[in-house]
C-alpha cells in the first residue's frame, strides 16, 4: 500500500505543479477508491497532502516570478471565512452524497476549464499583476473556501479559471498564484477539520504526501514545456475521466465505499 500511495502521490503532485490545482479533486477519489479510506477521512487527509504539495509548488513558481502576491493576500482571508461554513456542513452530509456532489463539481470545473482554455494567455507575472477586482475576489474567495471545507478540495481548479479569465491574469501567473492561495486555504481547512473531530490516517497520508511533494517539484518543469491552452484542455479531460469513474463506481456499488 505504501508503494501505491507514493506512486499515486507522485502523479497527483505533477498535476498540482503543472496546473496550479486539481490535486485535491483527484486526491479524494484516489484515497477512497485506490487506498480504501472512508470519504470523511479522505477529505481531511486530502487537505494535509495538498497543503504540503502546493506549498512546495508555490515556492518553485515564486522563484520564476509567477506568483502575484497581492492577489494571494486579497483572496485568502475571504476564503478562510468560507472554509468554516463548509467544514460544518461536511459533518452533516452522507458519504454517498459527498461523492455525487464531488463528481458534479468536477464536471462543472471541466466544462469551464475547457471553454476557458482558448482564452488562456501565456507569460509570467513579474511586476505586472492585473488590478485586484475586490468584489470578484471576495465572492470567489468565499466560494473556494466553502468548497475547501465541504469537499476537502484546495480549490485550485476554481481559482485558476477565476484568475486567468475573470481577472485577466496570464495562465502561468494564474497557476503560481493559485498554488500560493491553495496552500493557505488547505492548511486552514485542515485545521478546521481537525478541530471538528476529523482524523487522518498517517500511514497513508505520509507516503502519499511524500510522492505529492516530489511531483510538485517536477510538475512546473513539465508545465513550462506545454502551451497554456494544452494545459487547460488536458486538465479538463482529466477531470471528466475521474468524474466518470466516480459516478460509475458509485452506481455499481449502490453508494460510497463503506457507506
Amino acid at each position: 500500500m505504501i508503494i501505491e500511495a507514493v506512486t499515486l502521490g507522485l502523479l497527483i503532485g505533477v498535476v498540482i505543479g503543472m496546473l496550479g490545482g486539481g490535486g485535491a479533486i483527484l486526491t479524494v477519489p484516489v484515497l477512497v477508491y485506490a487506498l480504501g479510506q472512508d470519504v470523511h477521512t479522505a477529505t481531511t487527509t486530502s487537505l494535509l497532502v495538498v497543503a504540503l504539495a502546493s506549498g512546495v509548488g508555490a515556492w518553485g513558481q515564486a522563484r520564476h516570478e509567477c506568483v502575484c502576491w497581492k492577489h494571494t493576500s486579497a483572496f485568502a482571508p475571504t476564503a478562510l471565512a468560507g472554509t468554516v461554513a463548509g467544514t460544518a456542513l461536511n459533518q452533516l452530509v452522507g458519504a454517498t452524497a459527498l461523492l455525487l456532489l464531488f463528481a458534479g463539481l468536477m464536471l462543472a470545473a471541466a466544462l469551464a476549464t475547457w471553454n476557458n482554455g482558448a482564452a488562456a494567455t501565456e507569460g509570467v507575472i513579474g511586476t505586472q499583476c492585473p488590478p485586484v477586482q475586490r468584489t470578484r475576489v471576495i465572492l470567489a474567495g468565499l466560494g473556494v473556501g466553502f468548497l475547501t471545507g465541504f469537499l476537502g478540495v484546495g480549490g485550485g481548479f476554481v481559482i485558476v479559471p477565476v484568475l486567468a479569465v475573470l481577472l485577466a491574469m496570464p495562465m502561468r501567473g494564474a497557476i503560481g498564484t493559485s498554488l500560493s492561495i491553495v496552500t493557505i486555504v488547505s492548511a486552514c481547512g485542515l485545521a478546521a477539520h481537525l478541530v471538528s473531530g476529523s482524523t487522518i490516517d498517517f500511514g497513508i497520508a505520509v507516503p502519499l504526501a511524500a510522492g505529492c511533494i516530489a511531483g510538485a517539484v517536477a510538475g512546473p518543469q513539465f508545465g513550462r514545456r506545454v502551451s497554456a491552452q494544452h494545459l487547460a484542455h488536458g486538465f479538463a479531460a482529466l477531470l471528466i475521466l475521474v468524474a466518470g469513474y466516480v459516478l460509475i463506481a458509485t452506481a455499481i456499488s449502490g453508494g460510497a465505499p463503506g457507506a
